[in-house]
């Protein structure tokens, strides 16, 4: 859009969506749908962009379609703004000054049984800190490793900013597939992979119970040799500014 009030849904169920949302209004925006401050003059379906403030407002477009591209606030994943840098942004919806980006859903299957979808990364972690269990990552093409170490994350562009990251994997640009790290691998050679999905993984040997994260929501527990695969349920779609806010966005 260019020139008109930008019209933004701001999700989040704190104190920190109300403020988002007045700084929303205090920019010139309206905000629509179900928000703090929200207006009936307008619905969701009109929506230029979603504000989704924290991570559990973020998650939650794992199991839903947003009404618009989602922009993350105050969220450790993607290229999320800080509240400060909202007013920016919607100087930017009011400018045009955006473009959206795909990044991919993950669902994410037990031996075949689906256990539940992701945005950001998929994690394989020990239950108890510091007990390492030996863990595979493979392809339809190929075996890409095996290793010891306190667990493994698998992360998309938009989650590979996040845990991944601080893991000691590379940041990835959209389109671009995902990246499987390591967790404190029991080695001073770390190694991450970039392949296209599907993705596999497995427990080969376990010294203590393994649990399955899905973005930040332990679903399951995983046995050895099980096999965790991780596939492409289509995208979801993001913001991006490409001027005139905070270089975090």
């Amino acid at each position: 859009m260019s020139g008109d009030a930008p019209v933004v849904v701001v999700r989040g169920d704190d104190a920190d969506a109300s403020a988002v949302a007045e700084s929303v209004t205090a920019a010139g925006g309206v905000v629509v749908d179900g928000s703090d401050g929200g207006t009936p003059a307008a619905d969701a379906s009109d929506a230029d962009a979603v504000l989704a403030v924290g991570e559990p407002s973020l998650f939650a477009f794992a199991d839903e379609v947003p009404p618009a591209p989602i922009l993350p606030v105050a969220c450790g994943v993607g290229r999320s703004l800080s509240r400060a840098d909202v007013a920016a942004a919607v100087r930017a919806l009011r400018t045009g000054a955006t473009r959206t980006v795909e990044h991919p859903l993950l669902t994410v299957t037990v031996d075949g049984a689906p256990v539940g979808s992701a945005l950001a990364d998929v994690t394989l972690m020990t239950d108890e800190p510091a007990r390492i269990s030996e863990y595979a990552v493979s392809t339809p093409a190929e075996h890409v490793g095996t290793f010891r170490a306190d667990g493994v994350v698998v992360a998309t562009p938009l989650g590979s900013t996040g845990y991944a990251h601080a893991a000691g994997g590379p940041i990835l640009a959209p389109g671009t597939g995902v990246v499987a790290v390591p967790i404190a691998p029991y080695t001073t050679l770390t190694e991450s992979w970039v392949r296209q999905l599907p993705v596999t993984l497995s427990v080969e040997r376990d010294e203590t119970d393994v649990s399955l994260i899905l973005d930040d929501e332990a679903v399951a527990d995983v046995p050895p040799h099980a096999a965790v695969e991780l596939a492409a349920d289509g995208t979801r779609p993001f913001l991006r500014l490409t001027e005139g806010a905070s270089d975090a966005a």
